[in-house]
């Protein structure tokens, strides 16, 4: 095995990733070192390398979207054994805090992300915690192992576990873009009529009919009108908001019936603005965060994807060596050939 490995280096805000040589990594008591096959490029990897979100230090591998197979076990650890196909849930919890316990790791008040406060996956090896390895199916090819990871996962969490949707609730996604479009196949695997879209984009509105959305709108108050006319004046029972602005969060409260709940999954700066409190409570309106996934969030969507009822070969767009990294982050950034998700292939 290589003493020495290829990774893709952020080093500030505005300065593109450089693809250097560093000393392949060794695994810790605990750890398994994974040969990284697929990394996915997530909108958060922009906000970290371009727009300047704070990371734990640099310079620093980003990439928290992981496959690949297992290269080397360290001190202490039993399996799986080395060769082994593996995919990385890159919330790395305690697993003692009551959270934790009770199985919403992804909200550990002593988690730390893969790809943020460690080297991540840009890279030709990564060296995790061997609890933090999902097996891969044979037949769930590497590029969508990893996207399942963050991408799918995060709506499957937003809408199995927080939301809690139920069949035949009718169920609004706000914002349809990579991460939305899986939460309209999500909600159509889990029996919600109608899934209503909304985006401002034609080409993701066009998507989300691709992969089952019963309707598509524009935001503005003609999409709250055809909402309600398309649910009998009653609204949704359930709008799942992937933006993280503040008009776009205010947008899907409107869309909701009476006793609906909003979870909101997209994060931004701005404040959340509710209903007035007398159109809130007698209503009785819910608002829900979700954040992340857990593991067996990634389990259930792999599981999904195996048994053929969650169809994901549409959903990456661009594929680029590991060498190309930077321009794998651009062409998320500046939207290039209308990106939905973009892996890079180390």
């Amino acid at each position: 095995m290589p003493e020495t490995m290829r990774a893709a280096r952020f080093h500030e805000p505005g300065r593109p990733l450089a693809t250097e040589s560093l000393p392949r990594p060794e695994p810790g008591p605990g750890e398994v070192l994974v040969q990284v096959r697929a990394a996915g490029v997530c909108g958060s990897d922009v906000h970290f390398a371009i727009e300047g979100s704070p990371v734990g230090f640099v310079p620093i591998t980003l990439g928290h979207e992981v496959a690949g197979t297992v290269a080397e076990l360290g001190p202490d650890v039993d399996g799986p054994e080395p060769g082994a196909r593996v995919v990385v849930n890159a919330v790395l919890t305690d697993g003692t805090c009551p959270q934790c316990l009770a199985g919403r790791g992804s909200i550990c008040a002593g988690r730390s992300l893969v790809g943020v406060h460690h080297d991540g996956g840009l890279a030709e090896f990564v060296a995790v915690p061997a609890r933090a390895l999902v097996p891969l199916p044979d037949d769930v090819p590497f590029d969508v192992g990893a996207i399942v990871t963050d991408a799918v996962a995060t709506p499957f969490h937003a809408l199995t576990d927080v939301a809690r949707v139920r069949a035949g609730e009718a169920v609004a996604i706000v914002g349809v873009g990579g991460l939305g479009l899986h939460a309209v196949q999500i909600a159509r695997l889990q029996g919600a009529s109608p899934v209503i879209a909304v985006d401002p984009r034609a080409s993701q509105r066009t998507r989300a009919v691709e992969v089952g959305a019963d309707l598509v709108l524009e935001p503005g108050p003609a999409a709250t009108e055809a909402v309600l006319a398309t649910t009998g004046g009653a609204g949704v029972d359930v709008a799942a908001e992937f933006v993280g602005r503040q008009e776009s969060i205010a947008g899907a409260a409107e869309l909701l019936r009476p006793g609906g709940r909003l979870v909101v999954v997209g994060i931004g700066a701005e404040p959340i603005v509710l209903p007035p409190p007398a159109v809130f409570v007698r209503r009785e309106l819910q608002v829900l965060g979700s954040y992340g996934f857990t593991t067996a969030s990634i389990r259930s969507v792999l599981g999904l994807v195996t048994a053929g009822r969650l169809d994901l070969s549409r959903s990456i767009t661009h594929r680029f060596p590991l060498e190309e990294a930077d321009k794998a982050l651009q062409t998320l950034h500046q939207k290039l050939g209308e990106p939905q998700r973009v892996v890079v292939l180390p």
